[in-house]
């Protein structure tokens, strides 16, 4: 079987990169690794999803599902210092990432363990649950995080998500609209699409 970044243990030789990048207004410094998704730079994906992204209680959870090696996640930490911000995702190399990026750029105010989808999740009553979904992995699986944020959020909680139209935007939104009954785009650029349900 291929490998993939939503593997849970990597194989492929560890090759580490050092780099820079500003997201949503500060500097970090971000290691990354072979077999982890986006190694060289923050996709673009992900960087519209951390610019577009607003909390509306500022000291509440605040979940990232497939935070890979912590780029929305600790973007967003660092943005909301009251919140708290769980990450998880199920590739164990990625999570060892995300720890060591949060000791690096000194990010405190968050929780950071593996979980495949959010399985491992614990907490409910969740403000806020971002996610770059691993579309690779299949719908089922999307899908599957979809159902799960929307039992894990508290009431008034948003589930935002980003995702190409030609990798699924329409049975995304559909998926949402279903669980949540409505659905609204907050932001379109170059083919992705930023989506955005509350919990009522």
């Amino acid at each position: 079987m291929t490998e993939h970044y939503y593997s849970r243990k990597p194989s492929t030789d560890s090759n580490p990169v050092k780099w820079q990048s500003e997201l949503k207004g500060n500097s970090f410094r971000f290691k990354t690794d072979s077999g982890v998704f986006s190694k060289k730079e923050v996709d673009f994906g992900s960087r519209l999803l951390i610019d577009t992204f607003e909390l509306t209680r500022a000291d509440g959870l605040i979940l990232d599902v497939g935070c890979g090696y912590g780029p929305i996640g600790l973007s967003i930490a660092r943005a909301y210092p009251e919140a708290m911000v769980h990450m998880v995702d199920v590739n164990e190399r990625a999570i060892m990432l995300a720890k060591e990026n949060a000791s690096e750029n000194k990010v405190d105010n968050v929780k950071i363990y593996e979980s495949d989808r959010l399985n491992g999740v614990e907490e409910e009553g969740f403000g806020a649950i971002l996610t770059n979904p691993p579309i690779r992995a299949g719908k089922k699986i999307v899908h599957d995080i979809f159902e799960q944020s929307f039992q894990r959020l508290a009431e008034g909680g948003e589930l935002w998500v980003v995702i190409q139209k030609k990798q699924g935007a329409p049975s995304a939104m559909e998926k949402m609209k279903e669980l949540f009954g409505d659905v609204e785009v907050e932001a379109k650029s170059k083919g992705y699409f930023i989506l955005k349900s509350v919990k009522c």
